[in-house]
């Protein structure tokens, strides 16, 4: 008996040790692949190669000097001015929008939530719109930090009203989803009554922040963004273990000592928060939150410990890839980021269902 504990307890072991190397192995290689995404970015432009590329941004990161208005320091100036925010915007963006996503999944157990289900791009779209065309702002300020601080607040008063009213009656996950659905369609309702009184330029610039863009970022809108998916992705990372008791339902969850109230009430300010400031700077970008947390797992599992890392990492990635193919499709303008994501995502979305069906990987 004992010699068949020892080779069971040595093919458990084994077996544990191969699914740790494969989940460490696909985050090394997206990492390295978001990496090659970086070098091509910047090459797209100045007709750099990927290896100059890593030369310039590592020259500056350690503080080499070029001479003054040399080629090479304008090059420098360029990469550094026009083209590294928008890609530190993307990679904050995606890893942001995707581990939200993660968590959202867990907290109500459902592989359809993304970062928006509590009506968050509903509120924030008509912050913005109402800024855009009526001109209308929740603060003093105007122009086009009136609109992200419109965007920012209107994200935030569905998920404070779905955590505020979840908090005076019983409810279930899918109770929260129901709140948030009514939020989103009394929100689009007051944006579309704003849209059809405005003239044609406003409605063209109404149209285009609710599709979603990284085009003209700045590096003055990345610390806010940064700030809060840093704060909101440590807290995250570090309930990995609570989440991953909320997957398994909430009686068992607090069966085993969670106060589950508390934990979700807590996570959908965090993700209110953190939802909102990126897409008060970006407008609506979807599938990010989503499609990315279902790859992961069908890829690696289900353990949160590895999911939400793997989704920061895959979510840089994909959105960033994003960006870049809307640059390379685009010949009369810019396609905005927000078209690609809805254009890939659907497809990419239905592939993993299929997938799980057919027993190929765990989408939930």
């Amino acid at each position: 008996m004992s010699d068949e504990y020892s080779i069971s307890e040595k093919s458990f072991v084994s077996d544990y040790r191969k699914q740790i190397l494969r989940k460490m192995i696909f985050l090394v290689a997206c990492l390295l692949m978001l990496i090659v995404v970086i070098g091509y970015t910047c090459t797209i432009t100045k007709g750099l190669t990927a290896w100059e590329s890593y030369e310039y941004i590592f020259r500056h990161i350690i503080g080499y000097q070029y001479e003054p208005r040399s080629a090479e320091w304008w090059t420098d100036l360029f990469i550094w001015e026009s083209i590294m925010p928008r890609i530190v915007i993307a990679i904050v963006a995606g890893a942001s929008l995707a581990i939200a996503g993660a968590m959202m999944q867990s907290i109500v157990s459902n592989p359809l939530a993304d970062p928006y289900t509590t009506g968050i791009s509903a509120g924030a779209s008509f912050g913005a719109v109402a800024a855009i065309i009526a001109g209308l702002t929740f603060t003093s300020v105007a122009g086009e930090f009136g609109i992200i601080t419109n965007a920012f607040l209107g994200a935030l008063v569905p998920a404070f009203g779905v955590v505020i009213i979840t908090r005076f009656i019983r409810s279930s996950p899918t109770t929260m989803i129901l709140i948030g659905i009514a939020f989103s369609y009394i929100f689009n309702a007051l944006t579309t009554l704003l849209m059809i009184t405005a003239d044609e330029d406003n409605l063209q610039n109404a149209f285009l922040w609710q599709i979603g863009s990284l085009n003209g970022l700045e590096w003055s809108d990345l610390p806010v963004m940064l700030l809060v998916c840093v704060v909101g992705s440590v807290f995250i990372l570090a309930s990995a273990g609570k989440l991953n008791l909320m997957m398994i339902g909430e009686d068992n969850a607090k069966c085993l000592g969670l106060n589950v109230a508390q934990f979700r009430t807590v996570c959908l300010l965090l993700l209110a928060l953190m939802t909102a400031s990126i897409i008060s700077f970006t407008g609506i970008i979807g599938f990010v939150g989503l499609i990315v947390p279902h790859i992961v797992r069908v890829l690696i599992g289900s353990n949160n410990r590895f999911v939400l890392i793997g989704s920061m990492i895959l979510g840089s990635l994909v959105l960033l890839s994003a960006d870049l193919a809307s640059r390379l499709l685009s010949t009369q303008g810019e396609i905005p980021v927000g078209v690609i994501m809805s254009f890939l995502g659907g497809p990419i979305f239905l592939l993993l269902i299929l997938m799980s069906k057919k027993g190929y990987g765990e989408v939930y």
